[in-house]
């Protein structure tokens, strides 16, 4: 089959149409203009003091709370590696983000995966582990539009987490990224901001709203716990990279950042109502939770359609998708992770056709 354009749902990256490259060029004229010595240097390992004093006014917390990193996966992997030891017990949402699942299973750690409902992870599930003994040192959280699920955790099981953090002894790591990109709905608290005591370590990104180039992510936690981090930074790297910051800072204290979230989240809205109507036209017997921002949407195929069986199809016929497998420690066979943050509405309505010309290959 000749297929002109490859259609992909592969991706959580935004299409360049929605990135503004007249802002972030501007900016970085600002950053050099206004800090050029700054910007140059090696700097430190907690990172470019202006941003980081901005992220902390956002969040409402000292400065000494915060971690500027190289993307929000670097803020992971060193918050996994201070707390989490091999053969520590670690909570996991079912599905979770790829590269986390395999980043805590590389380091030895025992993953404990707790079912996502339509208001995220399932509580109810997670305290009767907890009560037949189950002691983790850590539960990896994506509260907002969740990677891959892009489902939303409500406020009563955030406040519910909290509790059993608090009762339990174990770290929540509230990741982040998406929180800002909503295009539907009230935006509801974060963990960081409920929490009374030091549960809760919470990490971010301008990846999503600003775009993935500039790779500056962060963490938020208690100060002793980020300065420990912050040595381990600097025997990594002696410090992140001080341009990217200072451009992002300029683009952040200018405004044009939230000019830039009202765009993405204006065109992904569009996006992920197009998807949503195309599976309901196409491929009525998917199912899925409709998401209110973010990048991505899980389905449930029919029990007759494999994944193994349809990534394949579907790549012939010019459009990829992910199997589901991919984002649990075992299950997935009949679901897919779709992301339409790279697709204009006309894609996404000719990528589904032809996902659903797939699903009948696989079928017979």
């Amino acid at each position: 089959m000749t297929v002109e354009q490859l259609i992909s749902f592969a991706r959580g990256a935004p299409s360049l149409d929605i990135v503004d490259i007249d802002g972030l060029k501007a900016a970085a004229g600002r950053a050099f203009d206004a800090d050029p010595a700054g910007i140059t240097g090696y700097g430190t390992s907690v990172g470019y003091p202006p941003l980081r004093r901005w992220i902390a006014e956002k969040h409402g917390v000292d400065v000494d709370q915060v971690l500027v990193t190289n993307g929000s996966l670097q803020a992971d992997a060193f918050l996994f590696q201070h707390l989490v030891s091999p053969g520590d017990a670690v909570v996991v949402e079912r599905p979770t983000y790829d590269r986390t699942l395999l980043n805590l299973q590389r380091m030895g750690s025992k993953v404990h995966a707790v079912t996502i409902e339509p208001d995220g992870i399932d509580t109810t599930e997670l305290a009767n582990l907890l009560g037949s003994g189950l002691r983790p040192k850590l539960a990896h959280i994506i509260p907002n539009f969740q990677n891959p699920a892009g489902v939303t955790l409500s406020l009563e099981k955030r406040r519910a987490l909290i509790d059993l953090a608090a009762e339990y002894n174990f770290t929540i790591f509230e990741d982040d990224p998406y929180a800002d990109v909503r295009f539907r709905g009230e935006s509801l608290p974060s963990m960081l901001t409920l929490d009374d005591g030091d549960n809760v370590v919470h990490a971010s990104s301008f990846t999503k709203t600003i775009c993935p180039g500039v790779r500056v992510g962060y963490l938020v936690g208690p100060a002793g716990l980020i300065a420990d981090i912050a040595k381990q930074a600097t025997n990594l790297y002696i410090s992140p990279g001080m341009v990217a910051q200072a451009i992002v800072h300029q683009f952040c204290v200018s405004g044009d950042v939230d000019r830039s979230i009202r765009k993405v989240s204006g065109a992904l809205g569009e996006r992920a109502t197009a998807l949503a109507t195309a599976l309901r036209q196409y491929i009525p017997d998917v199912r899925f939770t409709e998401p209110n921002g973010g990048y991505f949407l899980w389905i449930e195929l029919p029990e007759d359609v494999h994944a193994d069986e349809l990534v394949p199809a579907a790549t012939e016929r010019g459009v990829t998708v992910v199997k589901g497998s991919d984002f649990l420690p075992e299950g997935g066979e009949h679901s897919l992770r779709l992301a339409y943050s790279a697709v204009t509405p006309e894609q996404i309505d000719e990528g589904v056709r032809r996902l659903a010309d797939a699903v009948r290959a696989v079928r017979g």
